[in-house]
Formats: C-alpha cells, sequence, structure tokens
C-alpha cells in the first residue's frame, strides 16, 4: 500500500471547500523539500507504509545506496522509538489525540531532516531531557562505548529497548540531536525531535 499525502489532504479539502487553503499547505510543503508529512495514528502497519514511501521517494531522486541505506536505518529506529513511545503512554488523553503523532521528512540540499512529534506525560520530561543532553555531550568514540555499555549492563525498560534509541539515532546520524517540550498542561507535554542526516 503506498500513500500520497498530497492527494489525501486533496481530497479531505475539497470534501470542505479549502482547496486555496491546502495549495498553500502543498507549496509550503514544496518550498520547504519535504518529501513525506504524517499526522495522525501510529501503527505498526503504517510504519510499513512509511518505509515504502520513503523508498520510492529515494528511488524517484535516485539517491546513493549508501545514503539510502543511512537515512533508512535511521528512520526506522525514529519510527521504532515514535511507535514504543506512544504505546507506552496509552493512557494520556487529549481529546482524541491520544495517540496521534506527527512525522515530517524532508531533503536540503545534500542532508536530510527527520522530524518527529509525540505527547508525552510531563513528569517524564526531566528523565528524557537528561538523556538527550548526555547523548548530545559524546563524541563518535564517547557514543560507542556507551551503546555497548547500555547493551551490555542497561536497565531494559518496560518495552526492551534499554533506552537504545536515542543513543543509536545519534550514532548513525553522526550529529546532534535537536529536541523541544512544550507544556500542554500540568500533566501533559508535546516532544519534537529532529534528525539530520549529511551524506
Amino acid at each position: 500500500m503506498k500513500l500520497n499525502i498530497h492527494i489525501i489532504i486533496l481530497y479531505i479539502c475539497q470534501a470542505h471547500n479549502q482547496v486555496d487553503q491546502v495549495y498553500d499547505i502543498y507549496k509550503k510543503l514544496e518550498e520547504r523539500n519535504v518529501l513525506l508529512s504524517f499526522k495522525g495514528m501510529i501503527t505498526s502497519e503504517l510504519l510499513t507504509t512509511i518505509l515504502q514511501i520513503m523508498e520510492s521517494k529515494m528511488e524517484h531522486i535516485d539517491e546513493n545506496p549508501k545514503v539510502k541505506k543511512k537515512v533508512f536505518n535511521i528512520l526506522v529506529e525514529c519510527l521504532q522509538n515514535l511507535y514504543h513511545h506512544i504505546d507506552q503512554d496509552n493512557t494520556i488523553h487529549i481529546a482524541s489525540e491520544e495517540k496521534s503523532a506527527l512525522l515530517m521528512i524532508a531533503k536540503l540540499g545534500d542532508s536530510y531532516q527527520i522530524t518527529t512529534g509525540n505527547y508525552m506525560r510531563s513528569s517524564d520530561v526531566p528523565v528524557l531531557k537528561e538523556k538527550l543532553d548526555l547523548v548530545n555531550g559524546m563524541d563518535k568514540e564517547e557514543l560507542k562505548s556507551y551503546y555497548k555499555h547500555v547493551l551490555a549492563e542497561g536497565n531494559m525498560s518496560a518495552k526492551g529497548t534499554a533506552g537504545l534509541g536515542m543513543i543509536d539515532i545519534a550514532r548513525k546520524s553522526g550529529e546532534k540531536l535537536e529536541y523541544f517540550f512544550k507544556d500542554i498542561n500540568e500533566k501533559t507535554s508535546f516532544f519534537s525531535l529532529t534528525v539530520k542526516i549529511a551524506e
């Protein structure tokens, strides 16, 4: 199953007589070189579909196989991280968006940028921020050593990941992880993560 996000948005907006608005959205996506954008429920089936879409997109632009593999590996890590995090936080309720998330992939010159966003418990923000800052403070060799240490001795999380996701994303991208937390209310925050992948 392969989806065309732009066409789906167009059909939805035509039903509401909002063609001008969807065209503005389309142009902004084009101007920012967005290859794929999605907002909604994250399921295991959707993860497969997203990877199929990206495979088609990268074949169309005739991307270098080495770069393609790097982008795919990091995208898989980002999607798994997003999926597991949302599944873990399914007690959060904000209208009907308790499992809603954002994913956007853009090609900026010779590099790619993957951005994810999801709701999370505000009480979990300090711990996640500490982990991200720790990872961002390490160089390539330190990340490699830390990854092996956590893999061998780390306390496994409820999802069995031992917190390896962020470490692996940082290792594979070779870039610092950009993140932001926005308070929604006393119990809920919105977390966004941006990963840059240089060719």
